[in-house]
């Protein structure tokens, strides 16, 4: 289930009327009331979850989703206890259940600082405006025409610049997020339709722990469903992205203009340089350290260097940049010649 404190679930829907309004076939169970949308390793009896590539095959055949969206040709690896609804694009078919059944808490009611406010230690800058449930912990100051979303959680003695915009976040103690941050913005997600892309909405959180800084205009983008995850005391330069579902380890350092797509894990202690570039789905192993502009498409150990485009180890990288130079030099002193 989304976070209640970010999320609204709205009326509750059978499947056969889930199905007629979001294009599916009812193979079974259409009468079972549905309340929530769920991956299908955590989606319990009441939640609908999707079956969106074979691989994940057995986390169908687990999943306790009381219904679940499927291909034809994956009706008969459905759970028999779960209801079974058929559609040519599950994961198109769960977005639109998703709008059905959630809705992001909208910014209709403005909290006060006494209602949001541990204690007489905040500070609150001109223009500042706080959503409905929101919580700020002593010693903590936010800049100029900063948006707190309704929900947000915000701990102890942090610095909020101006400018800044935070939602669906929960916030630890003595972090810091520079002038015109974006913290739990949609993640980049969509799928296919008839009718062309559709965005996939995003139901998850970010999670930014105790002591890490975001520099000016970076953004960090909630989880799609699972968390956004900064470690504690990372410290993230300006004009960084980070994709949604990332999970980044402790201490690590983040130079500007790096670019991190959804899903990838990051050790403790990872430093990348400026301009790195990460693609999705990625793992990097403590320690490890990315040159600045490299391209990572691969995963890379644990305590390794790596650079270049595509990145590889940094000794490789070297080598092959040496042996490049040398058969260039060779051959313009041939046609000198």
């Amino acid at each position: 289930m989304p976070d209640a404190r970010f999320f609204e679930t709205l009326s509750l829907l059978t499947v056969a009327e889930l199905a007629t309004r979001i294009g599916g076939e009812v193979q079974r169970g259409g009468e079972r009331t549905i309340s929530s949308v769920a991956p299908l390793s955590l989606a319990d009896g009441g939640a609908i979850a999707f079956l969106g590539d074979r691989k994940f095959a057995a986390a169908l055949a687990d999943t306790k989703a009381g219904c679940v969206i499927v291909p034809a040709e994956a009706v008969d690896a459905a759970p028999a206890e779960a209801a079974v609804m058929v559609s040519r694009t599950p994961l198109a078919a769960w977005a639109k259940a998703s709008l059905l059944l959630h809705r992001p808490t909208p910014l209709d009611v403005v909290a006060s600082l006494a209602e949001a406010a541990e204690d007489d230690s905040v500070v609150l800058e001109p223009g500042v405006v706080l959503g409905a449930g929101v919580r700020i912990g002593r010693g903590t100051r936010i800049g100029a025409n900063t948006v707190i979303g309704p929900g947000v959680q915000i701990g102890r003695d942090c610095v909020i610049g101006p400018n800044v915009s935070v939602g669906f976040a929960l916030i630890g103690d003595r972090v810091k997020l520079y002038a015109g941050a974006c913290i739990g913005e949609a993640g980049f997600g969509a799928t296919g339709t008839a009718a062309g892309p559709m965005d996939i909405p995003q139901l998850g959180r970010v999670i930014l722990q105790d002591g890490v800084t975001v520099g000016a205009n970076s953004c960090i983008d909630r989880g799609a469903y699972d968390d956004t995850v900064i470690g504690e005391n990372t410290k993230i330069d300006n004009l960084v992205m980070i994709g949604h579902n990332c999970v980044i380890g402790r201490n690590c350092l983040v130079a500007a203009h790096t670019g991190i797509a959804g899903s990838v894990t990051v050790g403790d202690n990872v430093i990348f340089g400026g301009k790195a570039g990460i693609g999705d789905h990625i793992r990097i192993g403590e320690g490890a350290r990315v040159a600045a502009g490299a391209g990572v498409l691969a995963d890379i150990p644990a305590g390794e260097t790596w650079s270049g485009y595509p990145a590889r180890p940094i000794r490789q990288f070297l080598r092959e940049t040496v042996w490049l130079a040398k058969q260039a030099a060779f051959k313009k002193g041939a046609r000198e010649s």
